[in-house]
């Protein structure tokens, strides 16, 4: 089996580590090669793992250039099945369909229509693009149940959707420094204190604005606690704004892109995410891996690894309240801390590793060709 992946390679995020998991395994399956259009970090961290990857570089999104390499690629490598991530994969893919009696699947990482809500130019275009592109696809593979849902419910035929959940690899060496060297990095001092962490770029889909708010309730009445936020994007200027507004800028730091986000996950003693919108976020996953409880916003498919009161608590989006609240339930006592965290940690182990991801690709890949080909016969 021959399968072709198309990225942008300007990921970032859950998408990069998505791919980069799935991709490590489906390797060790299948034949498969990668193409992505911009080369960086993307391109170089999946070459260094072995991937047969490659740049077909496009100068700006509208570039179509690249199509004539990519007929080339797809007439000589003969594949059996085209694998698009994102909206400039999608869009680009939307072109070569119409020439290739190929099998076309997309993943859907996240709700399309959110992806540029802090850019109302690309809201405009690139959602709409992205849109009619998705139309087209044969097949789609959702990040949750939810997800699927989302589609289902949007006029996506749900024969054609399968699930397949996140995983992360829990036999690779993780690399990361010890906790005191990490917070002198940014010459923090949370001797005798509590660490409550959110990983997310700063734009408004995260919501940044209910951690803040939540951790300017908790200091209230609490201050052996301090909050970290590990991210970079438009809403950093505002954000700053905010903590200074509020004089909670000694116990809220800023610590921008973190380049080794295990060395952040290892040092937060409490994982958080607030955002208004996920598939099936690797930031809970990752911090699985070090054992850190979280307490998440109920999007996407985050219910589906979190058992509320057992590993961690769910909360409704914009609720600064209800976070503060269980920020304060493991201030008030640190052991639920540690056995929350372990019960994530096997939770995630036990169902959600990167091995279990790519059977689930491998088996959705075959049921692909399986059914075109015994559509090909009847038709004969």
């Amino acid at each position: 089996m021959k399968v072709l992946h198309l990225i942008s390679g300007g990921d970032t995020g859950g998408a990069k580590t998505h791919i980069n998991n799935l991709l490590v395994e489906l390797d060790k399956m299948i034949d498969l090669k990668m193409i992505c259009f911009i080369e960086g970090e993307f391109f170089y961290e999946l070459k260094a793992k072995g991937i047969d990857i490659e740049v077909f570089k496009q100068e700006k999104r509208y570039d179509m250039s690249i199509m004539s390499r990519l007929k080339k690629e797809i007439e000589r490598e003969n594949y059996d099945i085209i694998h698009c991530h994102g909206a400039r994969a999608n869009f680009i893919s939307m072109f070569l369909k119409r020439e290739y009696n190929i099998p076309f699947i997309t993943t859907i990482h996240s709700d399309y229509k959110l992806d540029f809500k802090d850019n109302f130019y690309k809201k405009i275009a690139y959602t709409a693009m992205n849109t009619i592109a998705l139309k087209k696809f044969d097949y789609y593979i959702a990040i949750s149940t939810n997800f699927k849902q989302m589609l289902v419910d949007r006029g996506f035929n749900k024969n054609n959707i399968f699930t397949v959940y996140n995983g992360i690899d829990f036999k690779d060496n993780i690399k990361y420094i010890p906790k005191e060297e990490f917070l002198k990095r940014y010459n923090i001092n949370a001797e005798n204190k509590i660490i409550v962490g959110i990983a997310a770029r700063l734009d408004l889909v995260k919501d940044h604005d209910t951690f803040i708010e939540a951790a300017y309730k908790v200091l209230q009445t609490r201050r052996d606690i301090i909050f970290l936020i590990a991210g970079d994007g438009n809403e950093e200027k505002r954000l700053l704004s905010k903590v200074k507004e509020l004089k909670i800028e000694d116990h809220v730091h800023f610590l921008g892109f973190v380049k080794d986000p295990y060395s952040f996950f290892n040092a937060i003693d409490i994982n958080v995410l607030t955002s208004v919108s996920e598939s099936f976020p690797y930031v809970i996953l990752e911090g699985a891996r070090f054992k850190k409880p979280i307490i998440s916003t109920n999007v996407g498919g985050v219910s589906d690894l979190i058992k509320d009161g057992d590993n961690g608590w769910l909360i409704n989006i914009g609720d600064s309240e209800a976070l503060s609240k269980y920020i304060k339930y493991f201030l008030n006592d640190e052991a639920k801390i540690k056995a929350f965290g372990e019960n994530l940690y096997m939770n995630v182990k036990n169902k959600f590793s990167s091995q279990k991801m790519a059977l689930d690709h491998l088996r959705i890949y075959e049921n692909i060709i399986q059914t075109r080909r015994m559509r090909n016969e009847d038709n004969k």
